[in-house]
């Protein structure tokens, strides 16, 4: 089957196979696979052009809502930090749209980039497991753990619901809430310069921004990842449709260049992106979720040492 916008001939049955088995890993590894499936279609397929940009936004257009779903059901939605992330990671998301176009519409150039945001995305991984051992060394129970939460099993014991958040203010300036006891007060002005910077890399890319936003949440202002996840989740869903919209819209100014998205092809990547990210979910409790980490950091140096070195030569 011939896919005219990204210019490559691929069986139908292949995109959502792989984006299937691909989300299948890494919602057990708590991230997306939208920043693997970009060097699938790179790489694989041959698809080099800006556009597989926007086709990777589309596919999170497709998949998350299922995810952002669940989180509304847990009640672990914090609506105010959502919105900061959204209202930073926005204008980011547009501005990284036009840099992809204007200024790394080379594949060479686009790789080097690529393995930037492959090699932080999986030194960060390695680096919190490397914690959590140490954590586990010293005897030095998990965040979770000191809140009193447990593995996600697919269901509550009897008589017992899931922890919600209680939001407490959502002011210009701040921004508190409570899980589980504890109370976690953020400045929502610094919420919104790290969206913004985060944008731009993840408009660029092709990924929305959630797969690294969410690290800089927990590490740098101390917010449980339980909490975290929601925000993320749902900002690089809002900021997803936002770029596809704006390399569709852009796409008349350049017409010499695939810019907007190949929609069949997204399509396609997202519908197996859903049942992947639903049968991991439901798997997760059979697997150490650091098994797949590990996996997934190897996996992830190894792709950025090689787009290093393709760029270079």
């Amino acid at each position: 089957m011939l896919f005219e916008v990204a210019g490559v001939e691929v069986s139908p049955w292949v995109p959502p196979l792989v984006s299937l088995v691909i989300s299948f890993f890494t919602s057990m590894g708590g991230v997306s696979g939208a920043f693997l499936l970009l060097p699938f279609q790179m790489s694989v397929l041959g698809y080099t052009a800006p556009s597989v940009s926007a086709t990777n936004q589309f596919y999170n257009i497709v998949a998350i809502p299922s995810g952002v779903w669940r989180f509304l059901r847990e009640g672990r939605m914090v609506w105010p930090l959502t919105w900061a992330v959204v209202a930073g990671t926005l204008p980011g998301v547009l501005i990284g749209a036009v840099v992809r176009v204007r200024y790394l519409p080379d594949a060479r150039n686009f790789k080097l980039f690529m393995a930037c945001v492959l090699l932080y995305i999986g030194a960060r991984m390695a680096l919190d497991l490397v914690r959590q051992l140490r954590r586990a060394a010293g005897g030095t129970p998990a965040a979770g753990e000191r809140l009193g939460l447990r593995p996600q099993s697919g269901r509550e014991p009897h008589g017992q619901r899931p922890a919600c958040v209680r939001v407490l203010q959502r002011g210009r300036s701040r921004i508190a809430y409570e899980f589980q006891g504890e109370t976690y007060d953020v400045s929502a002005w610094g919420i919104l310069a790290l969206a913004l910077v985060v944008g731009v890399i993840g408009g660029t890319y092709g990924i929305g921004g959630g797969a690294i936003i969410a690290p800089f949440l927990v590490s740098f202002f101390g917010l449980p990842v339980y909490t975290v996840a929601g925000a993320s989740l749902m900002g690089t869903f809002i900021t997803s449709v936002a770029g596809v919209a704006f390399y569709q819209a852009i796409a008349p100014f350049y017409p010499d260049m695939s810019v907007a998205p190949d929609w069949l092809l997204g399509l396609l990547f997202g519908l197996g992106g859903i049942v992947g990210m639903y049968l991991g979910a439901r798997c997760q409790k059979f697997v150490p979720a650091r098994y797949i980490k590990w996996m997934l950091s190897g996996l992830l140096v190894f792709l950025a040492l090689k787009y290093a070195g393709d760029s270079l030569r």
